[in-house]
């Protein structure tokens, strides 16, 4: 019973990653009985897992109950549950990428790398989560496994945000403490801006991405979404060392983008700056020339993700295996069909120039954006090919230019709208400066999310 307490406090907001693992250390709670607490809650959620791994995630959390008793946990995160994005190779399970094409894939012999460097760091893999097929949309729609829905407290349901839609649904319900995901154009930011959680996009590289079924080669990346900033700091530092302080951050909020958002979106956005400019923080406010660059590249020539995937594609787009795939994705596919390969040859060509611009131009700034322009759409509504096509766009223009130039990326909750629905903003510095931005989203943090235990541990009620 207390460990569903605590599992709820977790689904609320109130405990983080870092606060359950306190709860480790002290005693009152085990690895075990709150991997037991997530894993019958994640058997009762709906279209959150493709796969669960219960023998797994029962074996490795008694094995960090024993080391925590012991007082030799393996790192600050032992025992932690966490999930992986149905992209990721985990040992004796099918990798679908959530597509029925896959469903008899043979079995994966082997962990990827990153989920093979999470266990030794002794957490608790619960299983691999849903997303869009393919991880080609925004919108995190699945008609083979179910879509994860986003549901508002007057029964509506709301498309979860992709591709990493079931990621984002197992931290908002609680299931686990950290889920990792994908990004090529938005497909983490996106759904924890429609979940109200944090998520985290690492510069490509930062994180191997061996083992991880591919979308677009030269713009994939991936990063993990949480409960906090501070979450994602720590398995930063797991898997990449600890980072060295950083003086408080400038931010640069760019102003022309707030303003073409949906209200909620605006006002929040506005009302989050001034808590922070309140709080001793300097806050810039001006458009900044290469994101907006990016975005009219990005909407004369098209985007060089959807070349590479259609190219990944082509041969079973051309045949009657095509049928069985999600037709929303299918004619997306198609559509980027027709799409000039120069869109890729060029990007790659000035990648290295557009990225010297952009860190020419912020001087150091951190860059703050919306993460998406609007609350996370109506379901229903999607089931039409073009709606889902204009919303998809919709939902995807203003983390695509992080992804073009990238960017790592915060996406941070910023408040909610009157429909019960959240509002998100994101952080972002240029390309490799991933240690700062994660020091100055936390900072941020500190004064956005001051309810969040980021900021401190919880002690539960007997």
């Amino acid at each position: 019973m207390r460990a569903e307490i605590i599992r709820q406090q977790l689904q609320h907001g109130q405990l983080d990653a870092c606060a359950i693992a306190a709860l480790f250390a002290r005693g009152e709670i085990t690895p075990l009985a709150f991997t037991d607490a997530c894993l019958a809650a994640a058997q009762r959620a709906s279209a959150i897992f493709i796969t669960l791994t219960p023998e797994r995630a029962r074996e490795e959390a008694a094995a960090a109950t024993r080391r925590w008793q012991r007082g030799a946990p393996l790192s600050a995160f032992d025992g932690i549950p966490v999930a992986w994005k149905d992209l990721f190779d985990v040992a004796h399970t099918r990798t679908t990428a959530g597509s029925a094409l896959r469903q008899h894939a043979p079995l994966s012999h082997q962990d990827a790398p990153l989920v093979a460097r999470a266990a030794q760091a002794g957490m608790v893999t619960l299983g691999k989560t849903n997303l869009s097929e393919f991880a080609f949309s925004g919108l995190g729609l699945n008609p083979t496994f179910g879509t994860p829905r986003l549901r508002t407290a007057d029964g509506s349901e709301h498309a979860p945000g992709g591709s990493s839609s079931g990621a984002a649904r197992a931290i908002a319900e609680g299931l686990v403490c950290v889920a990792l995901g994908t990004d090529t154009g938005g497909s983490i930011r996106i759904p924890a801006a429609f979940s109200g959680v944090v998520g985290y996009r690492a510069s490509r590289g930062r994180y191997d991405d061996r083992g991880v079924f591919p979308l677009a080669a030269s713009l994939d990346t991936l990063g993990p979404l949480c409960r906090s900033v501070r979450d994602a700091q720590t398995l930063d530092a797991i898997w990449c060392g600890p980072n060295a302080a950083f003086a408080p951050p400038h931010f640069v909020a760019d102003t022309v983008l707030l303003d073409q958002c949906e209200a909620p979106v605006r006002e929040n956005g506005y009302f989050a700056l001034a808590q922070l400019e309140a709080a001793g923080f300097r806050v810039s406010y001006r458009a900044v020339t290469a994101m907006h660059s990016a975005l009219a590249w990005i909407a004369d020539n098209g985007w060089p993700g959807a070349v590479e995937a259609f190219q990944l594609h082509a041969d079973v787009l051309a045949s009657p295996q095509a049928e069985k795939m999600d037709p929303l994705v299918r004619q997306r596919l198609l559509d980027s069909g027709r799409l000039s390969p120069e869109v890729l040859s060029t990007f790659l060509q000035h990648r290295m120039q557009w990225q010297h611009a952009l860190a020419d131009e912020l001087a150091g700034a951190v860059l703050i954006t919306p993460t998406v322009a609007h609350t996370a759409p109506l379901l229903s509504p999607l089931q039409d090919a073009a709606t889902f096509a204009q919303t998809n766009r919709a939902t995807l223009r203003l983390t695509m230019p992080g992804s073009l130039l990238d960017m790592p990326g915060v996406a941070l909750p910023s408040g909610g709208a009157e429909t019960g629905l959240f509002t998100s903003l994101l952080l972002s510095l240029p390309s490799g400066e991933d240690a700062r931005l994660l020091a100055a989203a936390n900072a941020a943090a500190a004064v956005l999310m001051p309810g969040n235990s980021a900021q401190r541990d919880f002690v539960t009620q007997p």
